[in-house]
């Protein structure tokens, strides 16, 4: 199938491209941006006039909820909603029933999200045995099952001997180890962020402190051990003034951040609102300010959904009960787009961080429309809005702190290895 998409705004920020050009897809590749390749006959002409043309977006984290807890989603539901919000490569936390810790589940995972021939899987090993912290997995086994990283998604490791083991494993064989930085003693039990509004609330809190005590338990392995870490889901001004450090210094580190920790901080909490629990929780605002800045000095690596389906009946609990997390892969780009919009951010280097700059910390060919690269793409109105109603959401998690408010942005149609995935057919 040859496809021409043609008089779109072309967005690539991996080659710097920013203007009005044709796109051509041949043998789910990218053959020619601007011009054709010789011979080109196109067997299907897309006119995408007025609409932004983009690599498809890379999620660093969405949970997909199998195996094991169907009850909560589906691969076939969030795999629907990944075309929804464009996104076309996701990596997947080994946190599902049971744990993500032998080659054949990894394999069995990957098999069923290719039989859907929608977005590309990558899954995430654990990094202990069923992320109890204590016995090392086999890293090696599970990398040629598949995984692109090992980690222990929210579990911790208590033993920092244990951490520095698995640590020294991953950089013998050149792994990636993705830890979320929590003390698993000082934010034990709390549900929102430490300071005034937990305080006022009466809600346990997690102080800053569990965050940044962590970063330099990690920062010091690292220095010791060497290899190569990537930070998930950063949350306070200090832990980024942190990573900042690190980075200068020279150790390997990327790191990245949660899309609600973008535009919510712990005031939007409200009155107890259960679709605000997340997890680490929201901050505050010299909190999100600090997120802002790492992002738009590259401190930050890249914006991720975090995507978290919920339970309708675990979202109807008191907050500090509530399940946390939220859906996120419909959100992600509008997310991504109101941030800009608000912080003034040009459109190439916003949108640098949910494809070209998650691939980079992947290490994989992805996010990009370079010719030969697969063509995957994402083809989205930045003119249009839309409100996020629980109804018209395709992930089975319809828990958002955004339900009914109006979106920029609309995905119009996503493209997965040149076939046309969702939208105009």
């Amino acid at each position: 199938m040859k496809v021409q998409l043609k008089g779109g705004r072309v967005i690539d920020p991996a080659n710097g491209i920013d203007g009005q050009h044709d796109v051509f897809l041949a043998a789910g590749k990218i053959v020619g941006v601007g011009q054709a390749p010789a011979d080109f006959h196109a067997n299907k002409v897309v006119d995408v006039s007025g609409l932004v043309v983009a690599p498809g977006l890379v999620d660093l984290s969405a949970r997909l909820r199998e195996p094991g807890q169907e009850y909560k989603a589906t691969l076939e539901s969030e795999m629907a909603a990944a075309m929804a919000g464009g996104v076309t490569s996701l990596v997947c936390p080994p946190d599902t029933d049971p744990v993500l810790d032998e080659p054949g589940l990894v394999e069995m995972l990957k098999f069923r999200a290719r039989n859907l021939n929608q977005a590309h899987v990558y899954p995430l090993g654990a990094l202990t045995v069923g992320l109890k912290g204590e016995v090392l997995t086999e890293m090696a086994e599970l990398t040629d099952a598949g995984c692109v990283g090992f980690s222990q998604a929210n579990a911790p490791v208590v033993d920092s001997q244990i951490l520095m083991r698995a640590m020294q494993y991953a950089q013998t064989f050149g792994f990636t180890v993705w830890l979320r930085p929590e003390d698993p003693y000082l934010g034990k039990g709390g549900v929102a962020a430490s300071g005034a509004v937990a305080s006022r609330l009466g809600l346990s809190g997690v102080p800053v402190i569990s965050e940044t005590v962590r970063l330099h338990t990690i920062f010091e392995l690292m220095r010791m051990v060497g290899g190569r870490v990537h930070l998930c889901r950063l949350s306070s001004a200090e832990g980024i003034a942190l990573v900042r450090q690190a980075k200068a210094e020279g150790l390997n580190v990327t790191c990245d951040v949660n899309v609600h920790h973008t535009a919510l901080t712990d005031v939007d909490i409200g009155y107890f609102d259960p679709q605000m629990r997340l997890v680490p929780p929201l901050r505050s605002g010299r909190d999100r300010d600090a997120i802002v800045a790492g992002l738009i000095d590259g401190t930050i690596d890249a914006i991720c959904s975090d995507h978290t389906p919920v339970d309708d009946d675990e979202k109807l609990l008191p907050f500090a009960e509530a399940s946390p997390g939220a859906t996120g892969l419909e959100l992600l780009l509008s997310l991504v787009l109101r941030w800009a919009a608000e912080y003034r951010i040009p459109l190439p280097q916003a949108l640098a961080r949910i494809t070209a700059d998650p691939a980079r910390v992947l290490n994989l060919p992805l996010g990009t429309l370079s010719v030969g690269a697969a063509a995957d793409l994402c083809v989205f109105d930045p003119t249009a809005t839309w409100k996020v109603e629980a109804r018209q959401l395709k992930s089975q998690g319809k828990n958002s702190p955004f339900l009914g408010y109006e979106m920029p942005g609309r995905v119009r149609m996503t493209i997965v290895g040149g076939h046309i995935a969702f939208g105009a057919h």
